[in-house]
């Protein structure tokens, strides 16, 4: 573009007198966008030369765009009944895993007697149901201790709980041999 042209169009774009047009082309080497930013600090641009874009048509775009954007949030938020199996599965997986790689620890007079993963403590407690329990509430008794090895710790401890559950058994029992004494 020669430099008549470029100073007509700034003229145009700018709304600005030729001279001014010229003097900031030629202030700004030549250079339409330049000579335009220059004309703008000089206050020289008058009224809405410039083309603009909005994306506001009268108000109603907005609202479109609001309805659209809660659309697709809800769509994100939809999750299929393939998605929910598929993190069961994993959630399920992830539990098994745990339940190998963590053992049931039973200790007797400071030695270990067994130690067995977790996963066969859950199986075996589901299929006897409540002797488990009852065998490993009468084990306390006898001076059996019970612990968890390979268990990363989490909010609760569940060695300590184990260790406090050891101690109440040896305070009951302490206290039954007391009393059986006294009599």
């Amino acid at each position: 573009m020669e430099m008549l042209e470029k100073v007509e169009k700034l003229k145009e774009k700018a709304n600005v007198s030729y001279e001014d047009a010229k003097m900031a082309l030629e202030a700004c080497n030549y250079d339409m966008l330049d000579a335009l930013v220059y004309l703008e600090r000089l206050g020289l641009v008058q009224g809405n030369s410039v083309g603009g874009y909005t994306t506001t048509a009268g108000g109603n775009t907005s609202q479109e765009f609001e309805q659209a954007q809660q659309t697709y949030e809800k769509d994100c938020k939809k999750t299929s009944f393939g998605d929910m199996a598929s993190r069961f599965f994993k959630w399920c997986g992830a539990m098994i895993q745990k339940g190998c790689e963590t053992s049931f620890v039973v200790t007797r007079f400071d030695k270990e007697v067994m130690a067995v993963p977790v996963i066969l403590l859950v199986i075996a407690a589901l299929i006897t149901c409540q002797l488990v329990v009852i065998l490993l509430i009468v084990g306390l008794f006898f001076n059996f201790k019970y612990y968890f090895r390979g268990f990363e710790s989490t909010s609760v401890d569940i060695n300590q709980f184990c260790e406090k559950a050891s101690e109440t058994c040896e305070n009951i029992k302490s206290d039954f041999q007391n009393q059986n004494k006294a009599e």
